[in-house]
């Protein structure tokens, strides 16, 4: 790629984020949110994504065109890297790049590095742990923020379970919301452990808060035998696809959140609901509940605003009918 491309490009791209600074900084500081995503791919020939994790950035280099491909595609890297930072006024030793390859298995939670270092962040009164540099996601998934008040909001004096419960961030909030108890369920100690950190550092951790190391098919299925009506609240928010050695089979949504669904909808207690969404783009919905349980996508009251103009995620929500 020629050093005149180069320029070019860093000139789109720092339009581009002062426009979106400027908007999103004010918004950010109403909301009490320090992380947030400020570039999303807008530009088609500047394939990343930056997100802003306090003093920290983010970056997902995502395929593109086949100039960056080339050998000397290094130095787009680096001058993209170099613009985003000088135009969002963070020190370069503080930017994490990172390349996005399309999903397979369990990649999203494979490990890229082994610093463990997390740094904390904040988010609707809460603080949540992230990773930056270990894993190609970060512990906090900012495109649920929206779902993850909602959630909070709904759970004061109820019974909650988080299932794929990756970091907890749903469970801090539903903690937090005061819920009366949690169970978050995933097949990860590492995440559980993590899960339990961010309670401890909002000051949120207690006997009643439970969490399950266990494949979440088979915990509904044992749950669903023992514990029908249990859980007021339910979310779902489960990997693309799957083939951890943890698991029974794989999981792929699109062939599974069927039988998934059902199982989970026996857990609910009369006037429960359930939230589940999914980040598959092709996402068909073929659920087919019956009475008394209700469904409705709601995806259009949960893309935060330093999402919109994007669908990073579908949602839904399932009631049982008292």
């Amino acid at each position: 790629m020629s050093t005149e491309r180069i320029t070019y490009h860093t000139e789109l791209l720092t339009n581009r984020l002062k426009k979106r600074w400027k908007h999103l900084w004010k918004w950010a500081r109403r909301n009490g949110v320090s992380c947030f995503r400020v570039y999303d791919r807008d530009i088609p020939e500047i394939p990343i994504s930056v997100d802003v994790y306090d003093r920290y950035l983010h970056v997902n280099e995502y395929p593109g065109p086949k100039e960056l491909e080339a050998p000397d595609a290094v130095e787009w890297s680096e001058a993209i890297r170099d613009t985003a930072a000088r135009v969002l006024t963070i020190a370069p030793e503080r930017v994490f790049w990172k390349r996005r390859e399309p999903q397979k298995g369990s990649i999203q939670y494979e490990k890229v590095d082994t610093s463990g270092r997390r740094v904390p962040v904040a988010e609707g009164g809460y603080t949540f742990l992230v990773n930056l540099s270990d894993y190609v996601d970060t512990g906090l998934f900012l495109d649920h923020r929206v779902t993850r008040g909602i959630v909070g909001s709904l759970c004061s004096g109820k019974r909650f379970l988080n299932l794929f419960s990756y970091t907890g961030s749903f469970t801090v909030y539903a903690a937090g919301g005061g819920a009366r108890s949690t169970v978050s369920v995933d097949t990860s100690n590492t995440y559980n452990e993590w899960a339990a950190e961010n309670l401890r550092v909002n000051g949120l951790f207690a006997p009643f808060h439970r969490f399950e190391r266990e494949d979440v098919g088979r915990f509904l299925e044992r749950e669903s035998r023992s514990a029908a009506g249990r859980y007021d609240v339910i979310v779902m928010d489960p990997p693309t696809f799957s083939n951890s050695k943890k698991m029974e089979g794989t999981l792929d949504i699109q062939r599974d959140h069927p039988a998934l669904l059902r199982t989970a909808c026996r857990l609910l207690a009369p006037s429960g609901i359930l939230f589940f969404s999914t980040n598959l783009r092709s996402f068909k919905w073929a659920a087919d509940l019956n009475d008394p349980f209700s469904a409705r996508e709601i995806t259009a009251d949960t893309v935060p605003e330093d999402f919109l103009g994007r669908r990073p995620h579908r949602a839904w929500l399932i009631q049982r009918h008292a």
